[in-house]
C-alpha cells in the first residue's frame, strides 16, 4: 500500500510518500481503507522531533491520528462493525492515518455522521473530541456559564465554540480582526480582537477560559477568572503543569490540562451534535496525501482558519479470505 512516512527528524521535506507493506489486523480492530484523513499540529510537532522523548527513533513511523474511511475487514473480537460500514475515529499514538489502509481498534472508531462526506467527518476527530473533553470533562461546563474560548478560528477552537454554545453556554471568542465575522458565525455571543484588545486587561469576569493556542499564561488568564473560574490549555507550560498540581488541592481558582483521549462514545456524542446541525466542521484546505509536504507547512504557519483535509487517492479494495 502507499503511505506517507519519515525515517528521521525534521522539516517537511522528510515526508515521503512510498510503498509499505499494509498493517496485520488484530482481532479487536477494524482494517479500514482510509478516505481522507486531516493535518492536527501534534503530526508534524512529532516530525519535528518535539516529542522524541515519546516517540523514541523507532523508524519508519507513519504519522496522522484522524481517519475516515470504509471498513475493509474485521478483527475476530469485533462485534460492532462489518466489512463496507463507513467510520471515522482518532488512532492512538503516534498515527498511522497517513496511509491508503490501517488498523484501528473497535473503541477508537464510530459511525461516520450521516450529513458529512469523508473530508469533513476526517477533520472532526482529535480537534473536536479535544474541545469537547477540555469543556466538559476538565472544565465541567455548565448552562449559562461565561466562557471564553482564546484561539477561536483554529483547529480545536472551531468545534470549542460550538460544543460551548450547544452546552448552553455564554460564549467569547478571541481571533484576529479578520477572523471575528466568522467565529460570530460559529455561534460565538462576543468576539474580541487580540490586536486590538487584552482580554486578560478587560473588565469581564469568566467561568472558564479555554486556551487553545496557548497564548496566554495561567497567571494572567486568573486576572479575569470568577473565584471558583478555571482555566484550561490545550499546550502544557513549566507553569501551567505546576500550577495544576498547586491548585487541585487547594479552594478556587483552578489550572488544567486537556490531552485528547480517543474513544467510541464521545465519537458517537460528537456524531449527535453533528446531524443534529449544533456543530459543524470547517475545512480551509484540501491537499491529496501525496502533497503532504505542502500541508504541514501550511498547518506550520498557524494561520490555518478552522482545518486542513487531506484527500486520499482512490485505491482498490483488497480481496480478503
Amino acid at each position: 500500500m502507499k503511505a506517507v512516512v519519515i525515517r528521521r527528524y525534521g522539516t517537511p521535506d522528510v515526508l515521503q510518500y512510498e510503498d509499505v507493506e499494509q498493517p496485520k489486523l488484530q482481532p479487536m480492530q477494524l482494517l479500514v481503507k482510509i478516505h481522507a484523513s486531516s493535518v492536527n499540529p501534534i503530526d508534524w510537532k512529532i516530525r519535528k522531533g518535539m516529542l522524541q522523548l515519546i516517540t523514541g527513533y523507532r523508524f519508519p513511523l507513519i504519522l496522522g491520528f484522524d481517519l475516515a474511511g470504509e471498513v475493509v475487514e474485521v478483527g475476530s473480537g469485533v462485534t460492532r462493525f462489518k466489512a463496507g460500514d463507513s467510520i471515522y475515529g482518532s488512532t492512538s499514538f503516534p498515527g498511522g492515518a497517513y496511509a491508503e489502509f490501517t488498523t484501528i481498534p473497535e473503541n477508537l472508531a464510530a459511525p461516520k455522521p450521516t450529513n458529512l462526506n469523508y473530508q469533513e467527518a476526517a477533520v472532526v476527530p482529535l480537534a473536536a473530541l479535544t474541545a469537547l473533553q477540555g469543556l466538559r470533562d476538565q472544565g465541567n461546563i455548565q448552562s449559562g456559564q461565561a466562557v471564553l474560548i482564546n484561539g477561536a478560528s483554529g483547529g480545536v477552537g472551531i468545534f470549542a465554540v460550538q460544543i460551548a454554545k450547544a452546552l448552553g453556554a455564554e460564549v467569547t471568542g478571541v481571533s484576529s480582526t479578520k477572523n471575528l465575522e466568522f467565529v460570530k458565525s460559529l455561534g460565538a455571543d462576543q468576539v474580541i480582537d487580540y490586536t486590538q484588545q487584552d482580554f486578560t486587561q478587560g473588565t469581564t469576569k469568566y467561568d472558564m477560559i479555554f486556551d487553545v493556542v496557548g497564548k496566554r499564561s495561567p497567571t494572567e488568564a486568573k486576572r479575569v477568572l470568577k473565584a471558583n473560574g478555571v482555566y484550561i490549555t490545550t499546550l502544557p507550560s513549566p507553569e501551567s503543569l505546576v500550577q495544576s498540581v498547586l491548585t487541585a488541592f487547594i479552594p478556587g481558582q483552578k489550572v488544567k490540562l486537556v490531552v485528547e483521549k480517543p474513544n467510541s462514545p464521545d465519537l458517537i456524542y460528537l456524531k449527535e451534535l453533528i446531524e443534529a446541525g449544533k456543530i459543524r466542521p470547517v475545512i480551509d484546505r484540501t491537499f491529496p496525501l501525496p502533497e503532504l509536504a505542502a500541508a504541514h507547512a501550511y498547518s506550520e504557519t498557524e494561520r490555518a482558519v478552522g482545518k486542513i483535509a487531506l484527500a486520499q487517492p482512490v485505491v482498490d479494495i483488497p480481496v480478503t479470505s
